[in-house]
Protein backbone atom coordinates (compact mmCIF):
# COMPACT_ATOMS: atom_id res chain seq x y z
CA UNK A 1 0.00 0.00 0.00
CA UNK A 2 1.40 3.37 -1.03
CA UNK A 3 0.06 7.20 -0.07
CA UNK A 4 1.15 10.33 -0.80
CA UNK A 5 0.62 13.32 2.22
CA UNK A 6 -0.09 16.39 1.80
CA UNK A 7 0.13 18.83 5.05
CA UNK A 8 0.08 23.00 4.81
CA UNK A 9 -1.17 25.68 6.70
CA UNK A 10 -2.49 29.18 5.68
CA UNK A 11 -1.92 32.31 7.55
CA UNK A 12 -4.70 34.48 8.22
CA UNK A 13 -4.02 38.19 9.50
CA UNK A 14 -6.45 41.20 9.84
CA UNK A 15 -7.27 44.38 11.94
CA UNK A 16 -9.92 45.40 14.10
CA UNK A 17 -10.02 48.96 13.68
CA UNK A 18 -11.25 51.24 16.26
CA UNK A 19 -12.64 55.07 15.20
CA UNK A 20 -15.58 57.38 14.51
CA UNK A 21 -17.57 58.86 12.02
CA UNK A 22 -15.24 56.40 8.95
CA UNK A 23 -16.51 57.90 5.85
CA UNK A 24 -15.95 61.96 7.02
CA UNK A 25 -13.18 62.90 4.62
CA UNK A 26 -10.94 63.81 7.38
CA UNK A 27 -10.71 60.34 8.64
CA UNK A 28 -7.49 58.24 7.10
CA UNK A 29 -8.59 54.77 8.75
CA UNK A 30 -10.10 53.98 5.99
CA UNK A 31 -8.02 55.62 3.05
CA UNK A 32 -4.90 53.94 4.74
CA UNK A 33 -5.79 50.67 4.84
CA UNK A 34 -6.40 50.80 1.11
CA UNK A 35 -3.03 52.15 0.65
CA UNK A 36 -1.56 49.63 2.99
CA UNK A 37 -2.97 46.64 0.53
CA UNK A 38 -0.36 45.80 -2.41
CA UNK A 39 -2.20 46.64 -5.60
CA UNK A 40 -1.48 45.84 -9.08
CA UNK A 41 -4.70 47.23 -10.22
CA UNK A 42 -7.63 48.83 -9.66
CA UNK A 43 -10.09 47.44 -7.00
CA UNK A 44 -13.74 47.57 -7.12
CA UNK A 45 -15.88 48.04 -3.77
CA UNK A 46 -19.56 46.89 -3.60
CA UNK A 47 -21.37 48.05 -0.12
CA UNK A 48 -24.37 46.54 1.36
CA UNK A 49 -26.15 48.31 4.09
CA UNK A 50 -28.55 47.15 6.76
CA UNK A 51 -31.76 49.02 5.83
CA UNK A 52 -32.34 49.72 10.04
CA UNK A 53 -28.77 51.56 9.52
CA UNK A 54 -29.62 53.71 6.37
CA UNK A 55 -32.60 54.89 8.19
CA UNK A 56 -30.70 55.88 10.91
CA UNK A 57 -28.58 57.65 8.85
CA UNK A 58 -30.14 59.16 6.03
CA UNK A 59 -26.65 60.44 4.88
CA UNK A 60 -24.42 57.78 4.79
CA UNK A 61 -25.06 56.30 1.34
CA UNK A 62 -24.29 60.38 0.31
CA UNK A 63 -20.93 60.27 2.56
CA UNK A 64 -19.62 57.12 0.99
CA UNK A 65 -20.07 58.02 -2.01
CA UNK A 66 -18.38 61.48 -1.43
CA UNK A 67 -15.88 59.65 0.53
CA UNK A 68 -15.03 57.03 -2.27
CA UNK A 69 -14.83 60.34 -4.79
CA UNK A 70 -11.24 60.64 -3.95
CA UNK A 71 -9.94 57.64 -3.52
CA UNK A 72 -7.09 56.64 -6.12
CA UNK A 73 -7.08 52.91 -4.69
CA UNK A 74 -10.55 51.54 -5.34
CA UNK A 75 -13.79 52.46 -7.12
CA UNK A 76 -16.77 52.27 -5.69
CA UNK A 77 -19.65 50.41 -7.44
CA UNK A 78 -22.37 53.50 -7.29
CA UNK A 79 -25.39 50.53 -6.95
CA UNK A 80 -25.30 50.14 -3.29
CA UNK A 81 -27.52 47.08 -1.84
CA UNK A 82 -29.81 47.86 0.94
CA UNK A 83 -31.29 45.28 2.47
CA UNK A 84 -33.85 44.31 5.58
CA UNK A 85 -31.48 43.99 9.44
CA UNK A 86 -31.73 41.44 11.94
CA UNK A 87 -32.59 37.57 11.13
CA UNK A 88 -34.92 38.26 8.56
CA UNK A 89 -31.46 38.68 6.31
CA UNK A 90 -30.08 35.53 7.17
CA UNK A 91 -33.96 33.58 6.61
CA UNK A 92 -34.54 35.25 2.64
CA UNK A 93 -32.11 33.10 0.30
CA UNK A 94 -32.90 35.37 -1.99
CA UNK A 95 -31.21 38.20 -0.62
CA UNK A 96 -27.89 36.29 -0.65
CA UNK A 97 -29.21 35.63 -4.60
CA UNK A 98 -28.77 39.25 -5.33
CA UNK A 99 -25.55 39.68 -3.97
CA UNK A 100 -23.67 36.94 -6.02
CA UNK A 101 -26.00 38.34 -8.81
CA UNK A 102 -24.49 41.89 -7.98
CA UNK A 103 -21.03 40.12 -8.10
CA UNK A 104 -21.86 38.85 -11.79
CA UNK A 105 -23.30 41.98 -12.93
CA UNK A 106 -20.19 44.47 -11.96
CA UNK A 107 -17.63 41.66 -12.41
CA UNK A 108 -16.36 41.98 -8.51
CA UNK A 109 -13.46 39.49 -8.96
CA UNK A 110 -11.02 37.99 -6.17
CA UNK A 111 -8.99 40.85 -5.56
CA UNK A 112 -12.06 43.21 -5.03
CA UNK A 113 -14.12 44.17 -2.05
CA UNK A 114 -17.73 43.50 -0.37
CA UNK A 115 -18.34 45.72 1.97
CA UNK A 116 -21.01 45.03 4.68
CA UNK A 117 -22.38 48.25 7.13
CA UNK A 118 -25.52 46.29 9.70
CA UNK A 119 -25.66 44.05 12.46
CA UNK A 120 -24.41 40.75 13.06
CA UNK A 121 -26.96 39.27 10.75
CA UNK A 122 -26.70 41.43 7.95
CA UNK A 123 -22.47 40.66 8.25
CA UNK A 124 -22.77 37.01 8.38
CA UNK A 125 -25.53 37.19 5.21
CA UNK A 126 -22.58 39.13 3.46
CA UNK A 127 -19.99 37.52 4.82
CA UNK A 128 -21.37 34.12 3.46
CA UNK A 129 -21.92 35.74 -0.42
CA UNK A 130 -18.44 36.85 0.00
CA UNK A 131 -16.94 33.71 1.17
CA UNK A 132 -18.53 31.08 -1.91
CA UNK A 133 -18.71 33.77 -4.62
CA UNK A 134 -15.44 32.95 -6.66
CA UNK A 135 -14.14 30.97 -3.78
CA UNK A 136 -13.61 34.09 -2.16
CA UNK A 137 -14.15 37.90 -2.68
CA UNK A 138 -12.42 39.96 0.32
CA UNK A 139 -14.73 41.12 2.84
CA UNK A 140 -14.55 44.52 5.02
CA UNK A 141 -16.78 44.16 8.38
CA UNK A 142 -18.46 47.65 9.79
CA UNK A 143 -20.18 46.34 12.60
CA UNK A 144 -23.08 48.77 13.82
CA UNK A 145 -24.55 47.11 17.05
CA UNK A 146 -22.86 46.54 20.48
CA UNK A 147 -23.19 42.85 19.84
CA UNK A 148 -21.36 42.79 16.40
CA UNK A 149 -18.67 44.75 17.32
CA UNK A 150 -17.99 43.09 20.07
CA UNK A 151 -18.31 39.59 19.40
CA UNK A 152 -20.16 38.09 15.50
CA UNK A 153 -18.43 41.23 13.81
CA UNK A 154 -14.73 40.53 14.56
CA UNK A 155 -14.66 36.92 14.52
CA UNK A 156 -14.00 34.30 11.33
CA UNK A 157 -17.73 32.34 11.03
CA UNK A 158 -20.67 33.69 8.42
CA UNK A 159 -23.69 32.16 7.46
CA UNK A 160 -27.08 31.95 6.71
CA UNK A 161 -30.28 30.17 8.26
CA UNK A 162 -31.72 27.14 6.45
CA UNK A 163 -34.85 24.64 6.89
CA UNK A 164 -35.78 26.86 9.99
CA UNK A 165 -32.10 26.26 11.58
CA UNK A 166 -29.93 28.76 12.43
CA UNK A 167 -26.53 29.06 10.66
CA UNK A 168 -26.96 25.77 8.73
CA UNK A 169 -25.21 27.23 5.58
CA UNK A 170 -22.42 28.83 6.41
CA UNK A 171 -18.87 28.95 6.24
CA UNK A 172 -14.90 30.24 8.21
CA UNK A 173 -13.63 33.10 5.98
CA UNK A 174 -11.90 35.52 7.82
CA UNK A 175 -13.04 39.28 7.08
CA UNK A 176 -9.66 41.29 5.29
CA UNK A 177 -10.31 44.09 8.29
CA UNK A 178 -13.08 45.25 11.04
CA UNK A 179 -14.05 48.84 11.11
CA UNK A 180 -16.00 49.50 14.61
CA UNK A 181 -17.60 53.05 14.31
CA UNK A 182 -19.25 54.16 17.41
CA UNK A 183 -21.29 56.84 16.24
CA UNK A 184 -23.34 54.06 14.85
CA UNK A 185 -24.23 53.11 18.35
CA UNK A 186 -25.86 56.72 19.06
CA UNK A 187 -28.78 55.58 17.02
CA UNK A 188 -29.74 52.13 18.28
CA UNK A 189 -32.62 51.87 20.73
CA UNK A 190 -32.27 50.87 24.21
CA UNK A 191 -33.51 47.41 23.32
CA UNK A 192 -30.63 47.03 20.66
CA UNK A 193 -27.94 48.52 22.74
CA UNK A 194 -28.62 46.49 25.69
CA UNK A 195 -28.98 42.82 23.49
CA UNK A 196 -25.28 43.12 22.42
CA UNK A 197 -24.05 43.16 26.33
CA UNK A 198 -25.04 39.71 26.97
CA UNK A 199 -21.94 39.00 24.84
CA UNK A 200 -19.76 40.68 27.44
CA UNK A 201 -20.95 38.67 30.19
CA UNK A 202 -20.54 35.52 28.44
CA UNK A 203 -16.92 36.03 27.50
CA UNK A 204 -16.30 37.38 30.94
CA UNK A 205 -18.18 34.12 32.97
CA UNK A 206 -16.06 31.80 30.68
CA UNK A 207 -12.85 33.61 30.71
CA UNK A 208 -12.07 36.75 32.24
CA UNK A 209 -13.45 36.86 36.20
CA UNK A 210 -11.71 40.66 36.47
CA UNK A 211 -13.79 42.13 33.30
CA UNK A 212 -16.90 39.80 35.29
CA UNK A 213 -16.26 42.33 38.31
CA UNK A 214 -15.85 45.29 36.34
CA UNK A 215 -19.02 44.43 34.54
CA UNK A 216 -20.71 44.21 37.99
CA UNK A 217 -18.85 47.69 39.07
CA UNK A 218 -20.05 49.96 35.71
CA UNK A 219 -23.70 47.71 34.51
CA UNK A 220 -25.54 51.56 35.99
CA UNK A 221 -23.06 53.37 33.47
CA UNK A 222 -23.98 50.60 30.54
CA UNK A 223 -27.53 50.49 31.31
CA UNK A 224 -27.16 54.87 30.98
CA UNK A 225 -25.46 54.52 27.90
CA UNK A 226 -22.13 55.98 29.04
CA UNK A 227 -20.15 55.95 25.62
CA UNK A 228 -16.92 55.88 27.20
CA UNK A 229 -17.87 52.78 29.49
CA UNK A 230 -19.27 50.58 26.08
CA UNK A 231 -16.20 51.75 24.03
CA UNK A 232 -14.10 50.24 27.19
CA UNK A 233 -16.67 47.67 27.01
CA UNK A 234 -16.33 46.81 22.94
CA UNK A 235 -12.57 46.66 22.84
CA UNK A 236 -12.22 44.56 25.59
CA UNK A 237 -14.57 41.80 24.35
CA UNK A 238 -13.09 41.89 20.81
CA UNK A 239 -9.56 41.22 22.45
CA UNK A 240 -10.72 38.01 24.58
CA UNK A 241 -12.91 37.13 21.16
CA UNK A 242 -9.52 37.50 18.86
CA UNK A 243 -7.46 35.48 21.26
CA UNK A 244 -10.04 32.67 21.10
CA UNK A 245 -9.66 32.15 17.84
CA UNK A 246 -5.87 32.50 17.61
CA UNK A 247 -6.15 29.43 19.83
CA UNK A 248 -5.89 25.47 18.68
CA UNK A 249 -9.48 25.86 16.66
CA UNK A 250 -9.95 29.23 15.13
CA UNK A 251 -11.90 27.04 12.08
CA UNK A 252 -14.08 24.60 15.48
CA UNK A 253 -13.03 21.48 13.76
CA UNK A 254 -13.49 19.92 17.35
CA UNK A 255 -16.77 19.58 19.12
CA UNK A 256 -16.20 22.32 21.80
CA UNK A 257 -17.25 25.78 21.53
CA UNK A 258 -16.47 27.55 24.39
CA UNK A 259 -17.88 30.89 23.18
CA UNK A 260 -21.37 29.74 22.51
CA UNK A 261 -21.99 29.36 26.66
CA UNK A 262 -25.70 29.52 27.08
CA UNK A 263 -26.01 29.26 23.55
CA UNK A 264 -27.86 26.00 23.21
CA UNK A 265 -31.12 26.94 24.74
CA UNK A 266 -30.93 30.89 23.13
CA UNK A 267 -30.54 29.48 19.28
CA UNK A 268 -33.51 27.15 20.03
CA UNK A 269 -35.22 30.16 21.72
CA UNK A 270 -34.98 32.61 18.78
CA UNK A 271 -36.30 29.76 16.57
CA UNK A 272 -39.29 28.81 18.58
CA UNK A 273 -40.24 33.03 19.21
CA UNK A 274 -39.79 33.21 15.28
CA UNK A 275 -37.11 35.29 16.45
CA UNK A 276 -39.01 38.22 17.75
CA UNK A 277 -36.32 37.63 20.91
CA UNK A 278 -33.41 39.55 19.76
CA UNK A 279 -30.53 37.34 20.18
CA UNK A 280 -28.59 38.82 22.87
CA UNK A 281 -31.82 38.63 24.59
CA UNK A 282 -31.87 34.96 24.65
CA UNK A 283 -28.14 34.63 25.51
CA UNK A 284 -29.09 36.48 28.72
CA UNK A 285 -31.39 33.45 29.24
CA UNK A 286 -29.51 31.00 28.23
CA UNK A 287 -26.36 31.90 30.23
CA UNK A 288 -28.80 32.40 33.70
CA UNK A 289 -30.41 29.05 32.39
CA UNK A 290 -26.78 27.45 32.39
CA UNK A 291 -24.82 29.39 35.39
CA UNK A 292 -27.85 28.15 37.25
CA UNK A 293 -27.52 24.76 36.30
CA UNK A 294 -23.81 24.83 36.99
CA UNK A 295 -24.98 25.25 40.63
CA UNK A 296 -28.04 22.75 40.52
CA UNK A 297 -25.26 20.30 39.39
CA UNK A 298 -22.92 21.25 41.71
CA UNK A 299 -20.22 22.60 39.62
CA UNK A 300 -20.81 26.30 41.17
CA UNK A 301 -21.87 28.08 44.48
CA UNK A 302 -25.39 29.26 44.64
CA UNK A 303 -23.71 32.52 45.69
CA UNK A 304 -21.78 32.70 42.04
CA UNK A 305 -25.16 31.26 40.47
CA UNK A 306 -27.03 34.27 41.80
CA UNK A 307 -24.55 37.03 40.94
CA UNK A 308 -25.16 35.91 37.27
CA UNK A 309 -28.43 36.62 37.79
CA UNK A 310 -28.11 39.66 39.50
CA UNK A 311 -25.83 41.17 36.98
CA UNK A 312 -28.17 40.28 34.17
CA UNK A 313 -31.03 41.96 35.92
CA UNK A 314 -28.86 44.95 36.69
CA UNK A 315 -28.39 45.16 33.27
CA UNK A 316 -32.36 44.99 32.58
CA UNK A 317 -32.45 41.85 30.45
CA UNK A 318 -34.91 39.71 31.32
CA UNK A 319 -33.66 36.08 32.24
CA UNK A 320 -36.36 33.57 31.49
CA UNK A 321 -39.92 33.84 29.78
CA UNK A 322 -42.24 31.49 28.53
CA UNK A 323 -40.34 29.87 25.60
CA UNK A 324 -37.54 29.44 27.45
CA UNK A 325 -38.98 27.86 30.72
CA UNK A 326 -38.92 24.12 31.06
CA UNK A 327 -41.48 23.06 32.81
CA UNK A 328 -41.69 19.07 31.85
CA UNK A 329 -39.21 16.61 29.62
CA UNK A 330 -41.35 17.58 26.78
CA UNK A 331 -41.00 21.75 27.16
CA UNK A 332 -39.73 22.33 23.10
CA UNK A 333 -36.84 23.85 24.52
CA UNK A 334 -35.17 20.95 24.73
CA UNK A 335 -34.85 20.17 21.59
CA UNK A 336 -32.23 22.34 21.18
CA UNK A 337 -30.03 20.28 22.69
CA UNK A 338 -29.96 17.72 20.09
CA UNK A 339 -30.22 20.54 17.06
CA UNK A 340 -27.03 21.81 19.12
CA UNK A 341 -24.78 18.82 18.92
CA UNK A 342 -26.14 18.25 15.05
CA UNK A 343 -24.48 21.97 14.51
CA UNK A 344 -21.64 21.21 16.19
CA UNK A 345 -20.88 17.45 14.98
CA UNK A 346 -19.76 14.95 17.40
CA UNK A 347 -20.67 14.39 20.71
CA UNK A 348 -22.78 17.09 22.97
CA UNK A 349 -20.57 19.44 24.31
CA UNK A 350 -22.00 22.29 26.85
CA UNK A 351 -19.75 24.80 28.82
CA UNK A 352 -20.75 25.06 31.92
CA UNK A 353 -19.30 27.02 34.93
CA UNK A 354 -16.97 26.02 37.55
CA UNK A 355 -16.21 29.32 39.12
CA UNK A 356 -16.99 32.88 37.64
CA UNK A 357 -14.64 33.45 34.80
CA UNK A 358 -14.06 29.87 34.33
CA UNK A 359 -15.69 26.86 31.94
CA UNK A 360 -16.10 23.41 32.06
CA UNK A 361 -16.94 21.32 29.02
CA UNK A 362 -19.85 18.65 29.97
CA UNK A 363 -20.99 16.06 27.44
CA UNK A 364 -24.84 15.60 28.96
CA UNK A 365 -27.63 18.03 30.27
CA UNK A 366 -30.03 15.90 32.71
CA UNK A 367 -33.24 17.30 31.58
CA UNK A 368 -34.19 16.50 35.36
CA UNK A 369 -31.94 19.07 36.56
CA UNK A 370 -33.05 21.62 33.52
CA UNK A 371 -36.27 21.86 35.15
CA UNK A 372 -34.77 22.60 38.28
CA UNK A 373 -32.85 25.40 37.09
CA UNK A 374 -35.58 26.79 35.15
CA UNK A 375 -38.02 27.19 37.80
CA UNK A 376 -35.22 28.60 40.14
CA UNK A 377 -34.50 31.47 37.62
CA UNK A 378 -38.55 32.08 37.11
CA UNK A 379 -38.56 32.21 40.88
CA UNK A 380 -35.98 34.41 41.34
CA UNK A 381 -37.20 36.69 38.02
CA UNK A 382 -40.31 36.57 40.09
CA UNK A 383 -39.29 37.54 42.98
CA UNK A 384 -37.07 40.44 41.72
CA UNK A 385 -39.70 41.81 40.07
CA UNK A 386 -41.79 41.79 43.37
CA UNK A 387 -39.51 43.71 44.99
CA UNK A 388 -39.15 46.70 42.23
CA UNK A 389 -42.78 46.89 42.19
CA UNK A 390 -42.58 47.51 46.33
CA UNK A 391 -40.08 49.78 45.88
Amino acid sequence: MSHLKQSFSVKFEYNVYFTSSLFDTGNTTLSSFFKSRPSDALKKIYFVIDRGVADAHPGLTANIKTFFASQTEVELIEEILIVPGGEASKNDTTLFDQIVAAVDLHKIDRHSYIAAIGGGAVLDLVGYAAAVSHRGIKHIRIPTTVLSQNDSGIGVKNGINYKRKKNFLGTFAPPVAVFNDEDFLATLSDRDYRAGISEAVKVALIKDVEFFYWLEDHAAQLVARDKETMNYLIRHCAKLHMDHIAGDDPFETGSARPLDFGHWAAHKQEQLSNFSVLHGEAVAMGIALDSVYSFKKGMLSEEKAQRVLKLLTDLNFGITDQVINIKDTNSPILKGLAEFQEHLGGILTITLLTDLGTGQEVHEMDHELLIAASSYVAKYSQDKKSLTTIH
